[in-house]
């Protein structure tokens, strides 16, 4: 007997293949039967067309700090993923030294924009020293949906040489030996891979970059080599120069195509895939077309090159309730931590936007904060597009608050005040940074087809007041396969099978990722019609009550983790059947 049978789905299993009418039987966590099942089942599950989908696999996330205190695991969870790779960018909680917490936090803080009072208050810190010893945490700890686990340069350097990591010295013979050492030991003990850093806009608190930014050649082959020994792990990292040239910060040391030719050589070193950052910038606009063409040809040399893409353009956020460009003004200050309502109508008063608009900001204490993301917000102010309802995710640049300013004779500032405390203080705004240099998705399309590219770069659990493309997966069947209108839209089957079966064969989870027999039973059964994305919104349910941006779903009638069914019409059912993720184990 089977444990569950959907009946009557529109199957679209991961693969590229086309999708199928039929139905699907779980046994035992896993995929049985697949067709038109006569078979009794405990339950049966009526799709009436519905689609039929593995759970999404999204590689780029960092839960690092939230899978230890957190079962649940939203955004995504709330979005259909059943598995989540964390640890990206060079930035993780282990091994970290007793005591040593501190450095890592500021880090994580710095980089990713995650709250510091929440990382100390809701890690347990002291239950781990070692990556081996983090995993074995995370294995003790059920959750809503499997998580894996990276190793990040950055928490490496700093265990292994201190201070002088973070000083970005050049590692000593015995340095290298080290953390070689440590590598090779955390990927037989199932971490799924390595990540490291290489853009000096990646930056602590204090300022400093990532350890291991400016880290030389001989320190990154020595790294993957270990990878190599052990047979295991992928090799992630943002190169130097990917996000622009970051002149106001000193200006990168290598350019892209320096970087490029860098990992090709750490792709040549050893027999691990390499997956990179790649989007479309301002500085560099047509740089992401050479990556592609040469991953394809050093792949075709028999390389493992994996550019991982974006599906919607990387925007960040403004609202009266997150990041804007007023939050440092002395007068705003003064009323910063009354309830939003209140906020609104101080700053209503005639006098007291005068005075907000007038004043000078006052400085950030930590010069690497995301707060001084003030000064980003005040600068772009005229070129940010308002998040309306229902939203366009591919607007015209016309939408930009600089032509509104222009066309009522207003400075943009004043538009961006009013704009700001409209809604009762809930309008957003969106800035609209990669991929969105010709105002529409072109780019972003012809990235999403290329067959070498992954689907990544959601940074679920970070930025959590400035960006929330934790949502894309969700975002991408609405957008891609349904609405778009402003250009050719994506087939189901292969939007499906990039954020599935491509992510985890590049992972090397072969037991997941498509609808075929003997597969995990991770999936979703969505209604398509119907699927939609909720309003943004300001949630203070982190640790230590830290805010964060969420964004619900509607449409998704059921998830499913390894056969057991963790959400039903949009709710969690508290269902844990997650578990750490430990890939290729010797």
């Amino acid at each position: 007997m089977l444990d569950c049978l959907i009946k009557d789905a529109r199957i679209v299993d991961g693969t590229g293949a086309p999708a199928e009418n039929g139905d699907l039987g779980i046994r035992d966590g896993q995929i049985v039967a697949r067709g038109r099942i006569s078979e009794d089942a405990r339950e049966v599950i009526r799709a009436d067309g519905a689609l039929a989908t593995p759970g999404w696999i999204d590689i780029h996330t960092h839960y690092d700090g939230q899978v230890t205190w957190d079962d649940q695991i939203d955004p995504s969870a709330s979005h259909g993923v059943t598995t989540v790779v964390m640890g990206n960018c060079g930035v993780g909680f282990a091994p970290v030294a007793p005591g040593g917490e501190r450095e890592l936090i500021e880090l994580m803080e710095g980089v990713e924009d995650i709250p510091g009072t929440a990382l100390y208050e809701g890690m347990p810190w002291g239950a781990w020293e070692t990556f081996p010893e983090y995993l074995d945490f995370l294995a003790s700890r059920e959750y809503a949906l499997d998580v894996g686990a990276q190793l990040a340069h950055g928490s490496l350097r700093n265990y292994v040489m201190g201070q002088r990591g973070r000083d970005q010295e050049k590692a000593t013979p015995e340095d290298l030996a080290r953390m070689a050492e440590l590598v090779e030991e955390a990927m037989r003990a199932g971490a799924v891979g390595f990540s490291s850093n290489r853009t000096t806009g990646h930056r602590s608190i204090d300022g400093n970059p990532v350890p291991g930014t400016f880290a030389e050649e001989e320190e990154l082959v020595a790294l993957v080599e270990a990878m190599d020994r052990a047979g295991s792990g992928v090799f992630e990292l943002i190169p130097a120069s990917t996000v622009g040239n970051l002149e106001v910060l000193g200006g990168e040391r290598f350019s892209l195509k320096e970087e490029f030719e860098l990992i090709k050589r750490l792709g040549r070193a050893c027999q691990r895939p390499v997956t990179f950052t790649t989007v479309q910038v301002p500085d560099n606009p047509t740089e992401w077309q050479d990556i592609l063409a040469g991953s394809a040809e050093e792949n075709a040399a028999g390389g493992n090159l994996r550019p991982q893409v974006a599906s919607r353009p990387i925007g960040f956020v403004t609202s009266l309730d997150t990041y804007h460009m007023f939050q440092r003004r002395e007068t705003y200050l003064k009323i910063a931590d009354l309830p939003l309502a209140e906020r609104v109508r101080e700053m209503q008063k005639p006098e007291v936007k005068a005075a907000i608009l007038k004043d000078a900001d006052a400085p950030v204490s930590d010069v690497g904060a995301m707060a001084n993301v003030h000064n980003l917000m005040r600068e772009t102010a005229a070129f940010v597009i308002p998040v309306g309802d229902p939203v366009d995710y591919e607007p015209e640049l016309s939408q930009v608050l600089g032509a509104r300013a222009l066309a009522e004779k207003r400075d943009v500032a004043d538009v961006m005040y009013d704009f700001l405390i409209s809604e009762g203080g809930c309008a957003y705004a969106i800035l609209m940074g990669a991929n969105y240099i010709s105002g529409n998705h072109d780019a972003i399309h012809t990235m999403l087809l290329d067959p070498h590219t992954v689907t990544g770069l959601s940074d679920a659990g970070a930025h959590v007041n400035l960006i929330f493309d934790a949502v894309a997966p969700t975002y991408q069947l609405m957008h891609w396969v349904r609405d778009r209108t402003r250009g050719p839209r994506l087939p189901v089957e292969h939007i499906v099978h990039k954020q599935t079966n491509n992510n985890a064969v590049l992972y090397g989870m072969h037991d997941r990722g498509s609808l075929e027999l003997g597969k995990r039973a991770d999936l979703n059964l969505i209604d398509l019609d119907n699927l939609s994305l909720g309003a943004l919104g300001v949630h203070r349910d982190l640790p230590a009550g830290g805010s964060r941006i969420l964004q619900s779903a509607s449409g998704y009638l059921a998830t499913f983790v390894n056969g057991v069914r963790t959400r039903e019409n949009d709710a969690d059912t508290g269902a844990r059947p997650g578990r750490l993720v430990r890939t290729n184990l010797a």
